[in-house]
């Protein structure tokens, strides 16, 4: 039950969020919301408001991750794998209703918080990619670490904004993927 109500309290605050905005969430919206009591909350998240809002992001983040590691979860290869992955992330962003409200409203109150999370959620995608590369046939030199290091800060980059580049055209994804991201890293993209 401890769990559930946490769960709870991240996920109302989460829909708070995008309603209210940051700086007008306030714990009792989060409590109503969660339908539980506002001691619930503070015993919870001791340092308050703040805390909720800053765990609710990073909770939100790890959905995010969580969802789109299902999404890829089948791909027969690297290079597919990351032109799913950038595909369903650029969409997912886009189609978020709680971040795009917050990023219209109040950018300058999420960027800081996203910012947080960031390295650890670089540091994530990195490991991931690394294990995944070292699967991978590699032209001659290419460090899986370091290859990985630059796809996910890459992949990262794209997924807020594509760029020139049209990630709802899956045929620009593959050329972006293959021709360009993993040119100098794969021996043979497929």
């Amino acid at each position: 039950m401890t769990e559930d109500a946490r769960t709870r309290i991240l996920e109302a605050a989460v829909v708070c969020l995008g309603r209210y905005g940051i700086a007008k969430t306030t714990v009792d919206d989060a409590a109503r919301e969660a339908g539980v009591a506002r001691a619930t909350v503070y015993r919870h998240f001791p340092d308050g408001k703040d805390q909720v809002i800053s765990e609710a992001i990073t909770w939100a983040v790890a959905q995010f991750f969580n969802d789109l590691a299902h999404a890829v979860a089948d791909a027969p290869d690297f290079a597919t794998m990351l032109e799913r992955a950038l595909v369903h992330a650029h969409q997912a962003v886009d189609d978020h209703e709680v971040l795009q409200k917050v990023l219209e409203t109040e950018p300058e109150r999420l960027l800081p918080q996203l910012s947080q999370s960031a390295p650890l959620v670089q540091a994530s995608i990195r490991g991931y990619f690394a294990e995944r590369l070292a699967a991978e046939d590699l032209r001659p030199g290419v460090d899986p670490d370091q290859a990985a290091d630059w796809i996910s800060r890459m992949g990262l980059s794209f997924v807020i904004s594509g760029g020139s580049w049209d990630l709802t055209d899956p045929e620009a994804v593959r050329r972006l993927v293959r021709d360009e991201l993993l040119a100098g890293i794969l021996a043979r993209p497929a």
